[in-house]
């Protein structure tokens, strides 16, 4: 059987391993409510920023879900308690990630004040995640499943790992080996039950792929593991809420789709300008209402329009 080296070993989670700030390995889940506020702040990121505003009305329009004052007041205390680690060979570091949160009262909104040294973590995680694999990863609530989600995510498409690797250099990926050589979960019993089948079940219920391994035994002790994984056949789906697009893009988006207009065409009205559209919406009901045109059907009006210009392609 054909080995990794350490080196090979390392190499092959180097990628997906240091995409792991405080905030994904912590030992936490978070709530869909959680999710929704995070989400929103990592798609309004700027880089001289540290207060925004989040709408309660904004998250019902982006993703159908509700949140009372109530929810949103105990989900942002929840966050704004906890304490993330940082460790170096330098130091170590506690970080909370807000400074402060204000509720503006009878706006239904709020103002989120990330704290300085939290911003960076707020950055890794909008560049380093599609919105999904976070919601994967943050679900998960063994730090162990979160880095094998990572590790295993880059495999998915191969079905497994292209080899099997030593067990001990698996360890050593999920820091359970220190750096005087002592090893945790010596017994293999043990490092299935409180890492692997932990991790399995956490991958195979809250993420969209599949984890299983199987282990190989040198002589008479387990030595070797290779890890299996791939997409489930129905994905879960995906939180609505997308951090790479502003959330003023995606109500413009949202807005357009309350039309009957599918998103894959709303994205395109939207490059062509929203505010135009607004305007073409004005002048077509003050039409419809002087008895000039008569719209049967909206969505198939405003389609036809913007073939017409170019914008939406012909069928």
């Amino acid at each position: 059987m054909e080995l990794l080296t350490i080196q090979e070993a390392e190499a092959l989670g180097e990628k997906n391993y240091k995409q792991h700030n405080a905030i994904t390995s912590g030992r936490y889940d978070f709530t869909s409510c959680q999710l929704d506020i995070l989400f929103m702040i990592l798609s309004s990121l700027e880089e001289d920023k540290l207060t925004y505003t989040i709408r309660a009305k904004d998250i019902e329009l982006l993703t159908g879900r509700e949140w009372n004052y109530q929810q949103l007041r105990k989900s942002t205390e929840d966050i704004g308690s906890r304490m993330f680690e940082i460790e170096t060979d330098e130091y170590y570091e506690q970080i909370w990630l807000f400074q402060k949160v204000k509720y503006l009262k009878g706006y239904g909104a709020f103002e989120v004040m990330i704290s300085e040294p939290a911003k960076p973590l707020f950055f890794e995680l909008k560049n380093n995640f599609t919105h999904f694999q976070l919601k994967s990863v943050l679900g998960c609530t063994s730090s162990y499943a979160k880095r094998l989600y990572m590790l295993a995510c880059q495999w998915r498409t191969v079905g497994k790992f292209p080899k099997p690797i030593p067990i001990i250099e698996l360890k050593q990926m999920l820091g359970l080996v220190d750096k005087k050589g002592n090893e945790k979960y010596t017994q293999i019993g043990q490092f299935k039950e409180f890492v692997l089948d932990i991790a399995k079940k956490q991958i195979n219920e809250l993420t969209d792929i599949s984890f299983d391994y199987e282990l190989y035994k040198r002589g008479r002790s387990f030595e070797f593991i290779q890890i299996y994984v791939s997409t489930h056949k129905e994905k879960p789906k995906q939180l609505e809420i997308d951090f790479n697009k502003s959330v003023l893009e995606q109500k413009n988006i949202r807005t357009i789709m309350a039309y009957g207009i599918s998103e894959e065409y709303a994205e395109l009205i939207v490059k062509d300008g929203f505010d135009e559209f607004i305007k073409f919406v004005e002048k077509v009901n003050d039409r419809a209402r002087k008895g000039e045109i008569n719209v049967e059907n909206a969505a198939a009006y405003i389609i036809g329009t913007y073939q017409k210009k170019g914008v939406i392609p012909k069928n």
